[in-house]
């Protein structure tokens, strides 16, 4: 049970950063070819990347301390 918790944990941490470098890499070709939509905002364009990654890191990091404690009860 705790493998498959493992792998679930594994396959959760890289979609978030899959997803991340994608929708990452979307906005950024967005902004270059449609500069005049982002110039209306008051806020920079990068900023929905930045409050994304947040989130991403956060799920990322409890994954890791749930792999830590999985790691430590397989022992």
């Amino acid at each position: 049970m705790l493998k498959k918790l493992n792998t679930f944990l594994n396959c959760i941490i890289g979609s978030f950063i899959g997803v991340f470098i994608a929708r990452s890499i979307y906005t950024y070709w967005d902004y270059k070819v449609h500069p005049e939509i982002y110039a209306v905002s008051s806020a920079p364009w990068y900023i929905s990347i930045q409050i994304f990654g947040l989130i991403v890191a956060v799920v990322v990091v409890i994954s890791f301390i749930m792999k830590l404690i999985i790691r430590r009860k397989m022992k």
